[in-house]
């Protein structure tokens, strides 16, 4: 708050910095990476906009899982990508060999959404040892609640872009930024192609507000462990209320109940002035329902509310 009241000051009638040069070098200090290794925008979304438009337009089909963010297939849409859906296994799972075919490119969350489910990062690494003529992006917008980062990998795979967003594990939604870490070459061609039509880079108060969450690491870090903690109690009260949780490295849980519907759940929900999200299609997760992690008290009118419908 106090870096964006420093920025109200009589620079706000000149345009923000084209190239966002300050806030790539804190993330790239952060991260140990050179600036060059550094592509900020509005928002995650922009930036996986971008990454769709510059380098996953080939012949070959871009592959991503069945069960995943839903604006992939919205991206493939806009800019004619042809794209594979891979069925994630019985367990809802990533599973990194039906990735090993001919594709021009993968892309998917780790965690995955709205799953929750991670993926070890030695499974990604086995796919990047195989899969080495086609970019794979690793969208970590969830990554920062008790999942392992491929960020490490940038600089052994240069067919490596990994996607970080403020909206998260940095409280930021409000401020719209988003960052992808990968090789100079990949960072350059998602410039050029940014560049070439759209003008706008982040606002000056994104900047100095998503600058300062960078630095305050003990803030980050106390942030990331009460959600972390919080989804555990949630977790562990849901199955003594009869829910199935699936293991969750995000700040949601994916549960479903024995005995009731996830759209009858739902609804009795919205009667407690309680709004879950609850998945229609593909009906394979429609019995399940997508919980975020709010706070302990939060957790516990949830809890509430369920043995109120449960009659528990």
């Amino acid at each position: 708050i106090a870096a964006l009241q420093a920025e109200a000051a009589e620079t706000l009638r000149l345009y923000p910095d084209p190239n966002s040069d300050k806030l790539k070098a804190t993330i790239a200090e952060y991260h140990g990476l050179h600036s060059n290794q550094v592509f900020v925008g509005n928002g995650s979304d922009e930036v996986l906009a971008h990454i769709f438009h510059a380098l996953f337009q080939h012949k070959d089909s871009l592959l991503f899982p069945d069960i995943t963010y839903s604006f992939y297939p919205v991206y493939c849409g806009l800019y004619g990508i042809q794209a594979q859906t891979i069925p994630l296994n019985e367990g809802f799972e990533i599973v990194v060999d039906d990735y090993m075919r001919p594709n021009g490119g993968i892309i998917f969350p780790n965690p995955n959404a709205p799953t929750g489910i991670p993926l070890a990062m030695s499974e990604i690494e086995r796919l990047l040892k195989v899969n080495t003529e086609s970019v794979v992006v690793i969208d970590e917008a969830y990554v920062d609640f008790g999942t392992e980062s491929a960020v490490k990998l940038v600089n052994t795979y240069p067919n490596l872009l990994v996607t970080h967003t403020f909206s998260k594990a940095r409280s930021l939604a409000g401020l719209r930024v988003g960052f992808a870490l990968g090789h100079p070459d990949l960072i350059e061609a998602l410039i050029r192609v940014k560049d070439s039509f759209n003008s706008y880079p982040i606002d000056r108060f994104a900047e100095a507000g998503a600058v300062a969450a960078m630095q305050d690491v003990s803030y980050f870090e106390e942030t990331c462990a009460k959600v972390i903690a919080t989804r555990q109690y949630l977790t562990t009260q849901l199955n003594l209320l009869g829910f199935t949780v699936l293991p969750s490295g995000a700040n949601f849980i994916f549960a479903r109940h024995h005995a009731y519907e996830g759209s009858v759940l739902a609804e009795k929900l919205r009667a407690h002035n309680i709004i879950i999200r609850h998945f229609k299609k593909p009906a394979r997760i429609s019995p399940y329902l997508r919980i975020t992690i709010g706070t302990d008290a939060q957790a516990d009118c949830l809890i509430e509310a369920f043995r109120s419908i449960l009659e528990f």
